[in-house]
């Protein structure tokens, strides 16, 4: 069932991209590389919101309004930390943001307690929900990180905005 969530939130946000509200973008296909631009402002203008809870399994109460297929891939976006912190965001989040992987578009830091302080960019922005859907979809139907990388990478050269400064994951993985 959660797989086909997955594919069902993968074929949504094919055609949004990043905007400063909750709603859905539906781009043309002849302005598509025009959408997936970089963000204009800092993310705190653009009300970046984070919030800290107890651990990996409770959802941030932003999340509470938002959509189950939303829900779900911030659920697996928190519990696939070493897979995301190696695939780069492609929505200009790294500028605008200071991202650094496609992770830091959910979860903004993870404490040493276990406490998480989640990040709502993804909830408005769906290069961040596809690229982490599929992603964590790969990963789960046993495609290696670096096969992933290689693919996200080779999907997302043209059209949209600079990668985040994502390191390479390594070798043996």
């Amino acid at each position: 069932m959660k797989k086909m969530a997955f594919i069902v939130v993968f074929i949504m946000v094919i055609f949004t991209g990043c905007s400063n509200n909750s709603e859905t973008n539906v781009t043309d296909q002849s302005s598509e590389a025009e959408e997936h631009h970089q963000h204009e402002k800092p993310s705190f203008f653009q009300g970046d919101l984070r919030e800290k809870t107890g651990s990996v399994q409770e959802l941030p109460s932003f999340l509470d309004e938002k959509s189950d297929d939303i829900k779900i891939i911030y659920a697996a976006a928190a519990q696939h930390q070493e897979l995301l912190e190696h695939i780069p965001c492609y929505c200009g989040c790294g500028t605008s943001a200071g991202h650094k992987s496609s992770y830091q578009c959910f979860v903004h830091e993870v404490n040493g307690d276990g406490s998480l302080e989640w990040d709502d960019h993804g909830t408005r922005c769906g290069v961040c929900l596809e690229i982490a859907a599929t992603a964590v979809m790969e990963y789960k139907d046993g495609k290696s990180i670096k096969e992933i990388r290689d693919g996200i990478d080779e999907a997302y050269k043209e059209g949209y905005s600079s990668p985040t400064p994502t390191p390479m994951p390594p070798s043996n993985q």
